[in-house]
């Protein structure tokens, strides 16, 4: 007889995309379970103690900045509720760059890569009472603490599972591509779903809007690292594809329907846009504003940091977003490794003079990211005169971010990772 396993998620709002791909994987696969979001830390323990079943897994979700807050709160989980049967496990980019940290920090499982087919393999594994050594995309704890790793999880095509749990009624953006050609050295998106485009089949994205539109909704937004990349594998954008893509979701919205493409949660590379993709978009989309990647505005850093196009497109793309009726958000990172004074002052003018074309600056801090090449560079210095330049844009109304708490992430993360060397050996099941 099978045994009975309720699945408890630490639900929170920064982490509800991923999550939803999980419980969607749960339902498509239509593995028994149940299931309860716990929305706070109190409400968490509440739904671990009043399980009735045999096993009890707990899904935690969470970003590199938020692992030590993330810890805390698992801390107080297990203080509150504590009982036989039950399993945490973190998944997500920082526990798939940091299995041993996650370990160590409390947790008995750590998702490692994408997590579909992983969830369904560990909720039938539970269910049968298999070893969940034979569940890949794992790091187990070993007898000795160290962080034992199954095999790795297939990265199977975006049509295989949904993007959310339609049929629970948890919706939210369409995640249409998934990993990234562009090799920047400070994102863990190449990292954590490769170096290749995968896209979502129109005809998914279809569905996926039909079954909105069927529960009332009429806004759609969409997942992508880079949204005029769809359909194109790539550099060049294939905007054929991006038309079929936008124009079907339309015909599957009612008349009142909006489509938000290339604002948030997404963005656009600088050199994507064009005339020619301004205008089609202008055909399509609701947003009024498109969130363009610059990072810095020294050639120097740039190259570095592996973006792969220099200043010049960043100043195109602004002035060719304003004249089309778009207001860019453009992306700035200070204290990138390497980062020299004349740098940061070239960040600066031409942060001011995009502000000038119409553009709103959303500034950023350098983040030493798990899983990324420059997980152990050291930041860059950000003296006080650029601080005061980025808060007089930020007064003016051109500029926002949450640079200042970064740069607090920027310091733990550091540390963090003069504790756990990259370079220390993996130990693998088999």
């Amino acid at each position: 007889m099978a045994l009975a396993v309720d699945v408890v998620v630490r639900y929170r709002k920064a982490v509800t995309y991923g999550v939803h791909a999980l419980l969607a994987a749960l339902e498509t696969a239509e593995v028994e379970h149940g299931l309860s979001l716990g929305t706070t830390v109190e409400e968490t323990a509440a739904h671990i103690a009043g399980s009735r079943a045999d096993r009890v897994l707990v899904l935690w979700s969470f970003y590199s900045p938020d692992a030590d807050a993330m810890a805390a709160e698992l801390a107080a989980v297990r203080a509150l509720a504590d009982r036989d049967g039950v399993l945490h496990i973190a998944g997500g980019v920082h526990a798939t760059a940091e299995p041993q940290q996650v370990i160590d920090a409390g947790w008995d499982l750590a998702g490692i890569g994408e997590g579909e087919s992983t969830i369904v393999s560990l909720v039938t594994a539970l269910r049968c009472g298999d070893p969940l050594t034979d569940v890949p995309g794992l790091a187990l704890r070993d007898a000795d603490g160290v962080a034992l790793r199954t095999r790795a999880a297939p990265q199977l095509p975006l049509d295989a599972f949904p993007s959310f749990p339609a049929r629970r009624g948890r919706f939210g953006p369409i995640e249409i591509t998934r990993g990234c050609r562009y090799t920047c050295r400070f994102c863990q998106t190449p990292f954590m779903f490769g170096g290749q485009f995968r896209h979502r089949s129109v005809v998914s994205v279809r569905e996926h809007v039909r079954a909105m539109a069927g529960h009332g909704l009429r806004d759609v937004r969409f997942i992508t690292p880079t949204s005029l990349s769809y359909g194109s594998p790539g550099p060049d954008p294939d905007l054929d594809a991006v038309e079929e893509l936008l124009a079907g979701v339309k015909e599957e919205l009612p008349p009142h329907g909006r489509v938000f493409f290339g604002s948030f949660p997404s963005e656009v590379r600088p050199e994507h846009v064009t005339p020619e993709a301004m205008r089609l978009l202008k055909r399509y989309v609701a947003n009024d504003n498109l969130i363009i990647g610059a990072q810095s505005g020294s050639d120097r850093v740039l190259a570095a940091s592996g973006r792969g196009h220099d200043t010049s497109p960043v100043r195109d793309a602004v002035r060719i977003a304003v004249e089309h009726g778009f207001r860019p958000n453009v992306d700035f990172i200070f204290g990138m490794p390497g980062e020299e004074a004349e740098d940061q002052e070239a960040s600066l003018k031409l942060a001011a003079d995009l502000a000038e074309l119409g553009a709103r600056i959303h500034t950023h801090t350098f983040m030493p990211l798990p899983g990324t090449p420059w997980r152990d560079a050291e930041p860059a210095f950000v003296p006080l005169a650029t601080v005061r330049e980025l808060d007089r844009l930020a007064r003016r109304g051109d500029a926002y971010g949450h640079w200042r708490k970064q740069a607090e992430h920027a310091a733990r993360l550091a540390e963090a990772a003069k504790a756990y060397p990259r370079r220390a050996r993996r130990r693998r099941t088999g």
